[in-house]
């Protein structure tokens, strides 16, 4: 059984004396806290500590992440206050145990939900110290271990959550040895049959390709030393899960799988790195376009490496990745490698430059983290930012920007600054005009046009992949949202208050302060913003005003003040809304109804569905159009049109000349000889939609046609 001695004589090797003894005073603080306590296998529930530790220290990480991670489940399990490890151990040893520590102590009805408010805290604790993840990680791996005395729908929740979140944090922070290990686990536990199968197979085909292995890595070994260049070759072996994932998403069989070699050359430097690449070259022809230079261009995580594919013998694929001993520490253990360095006192770029990439990382989390409307809509966000395959795209500077696979314009808007992505209009690709949905790929220059009043789009959902775009676009409509309700809100209360010959400006502050009080409403926007939704009725908030002020119910006048009604031109954003089941188009007479949560839907005053809402006059409003109307609106038409080739282009060409666009067309055939056209236009006014109706009817072929719309 592995003791504290044996983990002490371990870390001999890096940490001085005085820190040993910090980490064994640690462990023997948590073996008393945890006296009596037995993991579900049986054990003292000090020997799970223990093994945590170990991994780090496998990691070469700092005293202080040993000692939290002996500490790790003391705040949670036993009783011990945070203050009180303080006060033994040091402020950041606390905060660290702190971080880890899980939140069972809160009870959430749904899982899913506590997952997610675990990550939450998870990622406040890393932005104060980006250990907290490292120890989490070791103490995840070690659980997964350990799943054996679990029930088997316990296992695949955690095993499940394990894929989904901590082996791709792993993965985005580089540490690959526990990514693989936690994968592989993971799998086991979802797939116990499946696993076993791959894994007797694997076994037999290397046991099959032994001396083929050999073979190749003696001919790539003997290649280096003719050279006089100073590598070693490693076979590099696929674990269980890569092997079933290219299975299941390549549609390849297991030989096909296991035919290609892959190894490892690790070297002194960067140029002998670029010198044994020539030697392979030259050794074996190399596979067009599978050579990937992550040394010029490293992973989000910090990787480097050369990876290049090669035609050995017979046609038989070898895979070559070439990198330094530097490189292959920050390969297995990632960010985790910033304190292996430290540990020796140096400075190193590859280590520091992984950890600065963390912190980015983090912090582009806690940004993510503000704008998200709850703790299930964030940990989304974060599965889909974690494990995209990347692209690198240019800014004009020359600068390198890295996004994931499939991203946008859009995207690079937003990963440049969150300003440039809210005002941007357009863009240049390679100096050529785009469209913002465009796709991009690997190499190109972008430049983004902006424009000072330009706001984001619904329709941007759609098509962004990036998880700051999203939560972006989503935090910007909710605040034009809560801007345009404010807006509407003080328009509909001064138009109500003008029956009292009084406005929200004239008001005093008193009646304003106690009517908040009264609401429960912490403001005056609050309570303007829920007028411009619907969900109060401006006419009464403004008589409640009124009779505050006065000290007594105040009569409103009879005749009401010549007040014209509201104008509206159709760019008033996400609070004015027009209803689909009539149309309205500028200089249709129309009148505006007040829906909860929508704010107000415009009608056309002959629509038969406002004879169901003048059951309350308080929520109709007068409209009228402003002069500055000048949008497209769609309004859909039903044209009867005699059966004929070339139907379709012949209506869009004649709606193309008068100016409009077709945004949808339908065809249903009522017999041989007439078909029925629906037809979506979109216009600019009544006068406009006349002028294509006249240009229609004077078609030889086309009979009726009626303007849809109760």
């Amino acid at each position: 059984m592995f003791t504290i001695d044996d983990l002490a004589d371990r870390l001999g090797g890096y940490l001085p004396q005085d820190e040993i003894q910090q980490v064994k005073r640690a462990f023997y603080y948590a073996e008393q806290a945890h006296d009596g306590q037995r993991r579900r296998s049986g054990e003292p529930y000090v020997t799970h500590p223990l093994a945590v530790a170990n991994i780090l220290a496998n990691m070469h990480m700092d005293h202080q992440s040993l000692m939290a991670a002996m500490l790790h489940d003391v705040i949670e399990d036993t009783g011990v206050a945070k203050e009180a490890l303080g006060e033994q151990f040091g402020k950041p040893v606390a905060e660290l145990v702190d971080g880890v520590s899980k939140l069972t102590q809160i009870t959430f009805e749904d899982k899913a939900v506590a997952q997610a408010e675990n990550f939450q805290k998870m990622v406040l604790a890393m932005s104060r110290d980006i250990r907290v993840i490292i120890v989490k990680l070791a103490d995840r791996l070690h659980n997964m271990r350990t799943l054996g005395a679990l029930r088997p729908e316990k296992k695949r929740r955690i095993a499940r959550e394990t894929l989904e979140i901590y082996a791709r944090i792993a993965s985005r922070l580089g540490i690959n040895t526990i990514r693989v290990e936690l994968e592989d686990l993971s799998f086991q536990a979802l797939h116990p049959m499946r696993a076993e199968r791959i894994k007797r197979a694997v076994a037999s085909a290397r046991g099959h390709r032994r001396s083929t292995i050999r073979q190749v890595q003696n001919s790539l070994q003997k290649s280096l030393d003719d050279e006089g260049l100073n590598g070693s070759v490693v076979g590099r072996q696929k674990h269980l899960l890569s092997i079933y994932r290219k299975m299941r998403d390549q549609r390849k069989s297991f030989a096909e799988i296991m035919d290609v070699f892959g190894f490892r050359i690790i070297t002194e430097n960067v140029d002998s790195c670029y010198r044994i690449l020539g030697v392979v070259h030259n050794l074996y022809k190399p596979v067009p376009g599978r050579f990937k230079d992550y040394i010029a261009i490293p992973k989000a995580n910090g990787y480097q490496s050369l990876h290049t594919t090669l035609f050995g013998s017979g046609g038989m694929p070898i895979e070559v990745q070439i990198r330094t001993r530097e490189m292959e520490a920050m390969a297995n253990n990632g960010i985790a490698a910033h304190w292996l360095y430290k540990a020796g006192q140096t400075e190193h770029p590859i280590a520091e430059g992984s950890h600065a990439r963390a912190r980015a990382w983090v912090k582009g989390l806690l940004e993510m983290q503000r704008h998200a409307g709850d703790s299930l809509e964030f940990i989304e966000h974060v599965k889909n930012d974690l494990f995209p395959d990347d692209i690198y795209v240019f800014t004009p500077k020359g600068d390198i920007m890295e996004l994931p696979q499939g991203a946008t314009v859009i995207d690079f808007a937003y990963s440049v600054h969150t300003d440039i992505g809210n005002s941007c209009i357009a863009c240049r690709i390679d100096r050529h005009l785009a469209p913002l949905s465009s796709r991009l790929q690997s190499g190109q220059t972008l430049e983004i046009i902006t424009a000072p009043g330009a706001r984001p789009n619904l329709a941007w959902l759609n098509v962004v992949v990036t998880a700051k775009a999203r939560s972006a676009i989503r935090h910007a409509l909710k605040h034009q949202q809560h801007t345009e309700a404010v807006q509407l809100g003080r328009r509909l209360l001064n138009k109500a208050l003008a029956e009292f010959e009084t406005s929200l400006e004239e008001l005093p502050a008193k009646p304003l302060e106690v009517l908040l009080g009264e609401l429960g409403l912490k403001s005056e926007d609050a309570l303007l913003e829920s007028i411009g939704l619907g969900t109060r009725v401006a006419h009464v908030v403004s008589r409640r005003l009124v009779d505050l002020q006065h000290g007594e119910p105040v009569p409103a006048r009879s005749e009401r003040r010549a007040q014209g009604p509201i104008l509206i031109s159709g760019a008033e954003g996400m609070v004015i809304k027009f209803a689909r089941c009539c149309h309205p188009l500028p200089g249709d007479p129309v009148i505006g109804h007040l829906s909860a949560g929508k704010g107000i839907v415009v009608h056309r005053a002959e629509c038969r569905n406002l004879a169901d809402l003048k059951s309350d006059p308080d929520k109709l409003f007068a409209l009228e159009w402003s002069d500055q109307a000048d949008e497209d609106f769609p309004v859909p038409l039903r044209l009867e049109i005699e059966s004929r080739r070339g139907l379709v282009a012949e209506l869009a060409s004649l709606v193309t000349d008068a100016d409009a666009n077709i945004e949808r067309i339908g065809i249903e055939e009522r017999d041989a000889r007439l078909s029925i056209v629906n037809l979506t236009l979109a216009v600019r006014n009544r006068v406009h939609l006349a002028r294509i109706i006249k240009r229609l009817r004077n078609l030889s072929h086309v009979g009726r046609i009626t303007r849809l719309g109760n």
